[in-house]
């Protein structure tokens, strides 16, 4: 076996086993819960026949270890179960939610991405210049508020004073793509401002770093102006970091639009996620946890196998 097939079977074992370890937390910190599920959905005025009775319908009187393996089994399988409060199918209302969430971190991703590589490069060659000081400080003054602070200051700007977008993001099925994404701009703007930063930081350090290679002084010595060395010569190198720390935003704009979703109204998984929370229905916060979990675990698990065939010695070893 080759040294990128072995290092492969070993992220995706490690991956496999941190999602088995995460559901078991997840599953755990429900459980341990003060309060009892069925009398939260009952209320206090309910008997204790009647509580008995609703914990019998949910499973609830069986032990804890038996309800996990059930759980789990079924969740592998695809199968999450019913809602507490709905009775509606879980999987389908996550499948439903899930893809608006997918397209909002989209479109987020797909501005983010391209524009914090361009400020990095544009630090990079202008380091300490006027541009990279007003850059990094709109940048990291982006990150430094929170997003949900953030979302609140671009509906008072954009929707309650210039009136220019909707404060909430009411987007649905068969809705035109070009409604729908005027519906987003505001969460897909909170989202971009959240990551820019953190992806602009790194490509400027990573970059940096480089250009003081010998490698990069000799292709100075041939001649070469530096805009030419730092796409050509340095950026290739830096990749790895580069990488990890996209792959880790782009699993923020998935598993972290919880806030942004509940500040704009937004359809998604996020929304779906608060809304259960609030009620106590434990399969539901079950489900969007373990798929919030598995996600950012396949993101890692995709940025470290990224990260280790741009490593040379990897690729052609001897």
């Amino acid at each position: 076996m080759s040294m990128f097939l072995r290092i492969t079977a070993q992220r995706i074992a490690f991956g496999i086993m941190m999602l088995l370890m995460t559901s078991v937390i997840i599953f755990a910190g429900i459980e341990i819960l003060p309060g009892d599920v069925a009398q939260a959905m009952l209320g206090q005025s309910a008997t204790p026949d009647t509580v008995a009775q609703l914990r019998l319908e949910l499973g609830l009187d069986r032990p804890a270890i038996v309800r996990f393996g059930e759980w789990l089994t079924n969740a592998i399988q695809g199968d999450f179960g019913r809602s507490y409060t709905n009775k509606l199918d879980i999987a389908s209302e996550i499948a439903h939610r899930l893809k608006n969430t997918l397209l909002l971190a989209a479109g987020a991703a797909l501005i983010s991405i391209p524009l914090a590589l361009f400020l990095g490069l544009l630090g990079v060659l202008y380091s300490d210049g006027i541009v990279d000081r007003v850059t990094s400080i709109l940048v990291v003054g982006g990150i430094s508020v929170p997003e949900f602070f953030m979302g609140y200051i671009l509906i008072f700007v954009f929707a309650v004073g210039w009136q220019w977008f909707p404060s909430n993001a009411a987007v649905y099925d068969g809705m035109p793509i070009s409604d729908r994404l005027y519906q987003m701009a505001l969460p897909i703007a909170t989202l971009v401002l959240a990551t820019l930063g953190h992806m602009q930081r790194m490509t400027r350090a990573a970059i940096l770093d480089l250009m003081s290679a010998p490698f990069i002084e000799t292709a100075r010595l041939k001649g070469l102006n530096t805009a030419n060395i730092i796409i050509h010569h340095a950026l290739p190198n830096a990749v790895a970091p580069i990488i990890n720390v996209v792959m880790l935003n782009i699993g923020y704009l998935i598993v972290g639009v919880v806030l942004v979703e509940v500040v704009f109204t937004y359809p998604g998984i996020g929304q779906y996620f608060v809304d259960h929370v609030t009620m106590r229905d434990a399969p539901v916060i079950q489900a969007c946890g373990l798929v919030f979990a598995t996600v950012y675990i396949m993101l890692n698990l995709i940025a470290d196998l990224v990260s280790a065939y741009s490593n040379p010695r990897i690729r052609h070893p001897r």
